[in-house]
């Protein structure tokens, strides 16, 4: 994931920071709970396309 383009983007839902989870090719939103996938190297950024994390799911 480019470090810059992860600077520019915001989760569309909470307007807040996303964190790159290298492991399962997301981007996650701590605030809204939400993970968004990578698609072919293009971040999908749809809250319908995002997969909500679960209560005991921990973000770092």
């Amino acid at each position: 994931m480019d470090t810059k383009l992860l600077q520019i983007l915001v989760c569309p839902v909470t307007k807040g920071p996303l964190i790159y989870n290298k492991a399962k090719n997301e981007l996650i939103s701590k605030s809204a709970r939400l993970a968004y996938p990578i698609k072919d190297g293009i971040p999908v950024m749809l809250e319908e396309e995002a997969r909500k994390l679960a209560d005991d799911e921990n973000v770092e």
